[in-house]
């Protein structure tokens, strides 16, 4: 079995796809956690604030398997998909962790390296697994989180 974590994003009826989303990943997966949920502004764009949570799950699927599975999610939720990176979102779905695997390549980025970056990623991932560690820095995420500065990204725990 492997451990595996993914970010749900959305800003566009949010209250309307996030339940939608982890309904189907609850479908898909068994003994799926959940993080707390959280809004923040929007990051690389002016756009209306995200609602922001970490799901985890094991599965013996692989990798393609999931990845499938995922942007089938985002598909019933509504997702366009274009050039552009940092735009509004009915639906976005990352593959944060997928065990201990390290490759960042043309289509991987895993650990994808918003982990660190991005308060609204490493904060919830760090409460649904505060002592999985990064298989990289091999840090646990809650040792991450407290050792961070992320000050300057506002970021507050709703509820859905």
């Amino acid at each position: 079995m492997t451990q595996v974590y993914v970010s749900v994003g959305s800003n566009q009826q949010a209250r309307q796809h996030v339940p939608k989303a982890l309904d189907a990943i609850s479908t898909e997966f068994s003994s799926v956690e959940q993080s707390p949920v959280y809004e923040s502004v929007a990051v690389g764009f002016d756009g209306d604030n995200f609602i922001n949570l970490v799901v985890g799950f094991n599965t013996e699927r692989s990798l393609n398997e999931i990845d499938r599975i995922l942007n089938l999610i985002e598909d019933s939720c509504g997702r366009t998909r274009g050039e552009e990176r940092f735009t509004s979102r009915t639906m976005d779905l990352d593959l944060l962790i997928y065990g201990d695997m390290v490759c960042h390549d043309d289509h991987w980025d895993i650990p994808r390296q918003e982990i660190t970056q991005n308060a609204f990623v490493l904060r919830p991932l760090a409460e649904v697994a505060p002592d999985y560690r990064h298989p990289e820095l091999g840090v646990s995420f809650l040792q991450l989180w407290q050792q961070g500065d992320f000050s300057d990204q506002d970021l507050w725990k709703i509820e859905l």
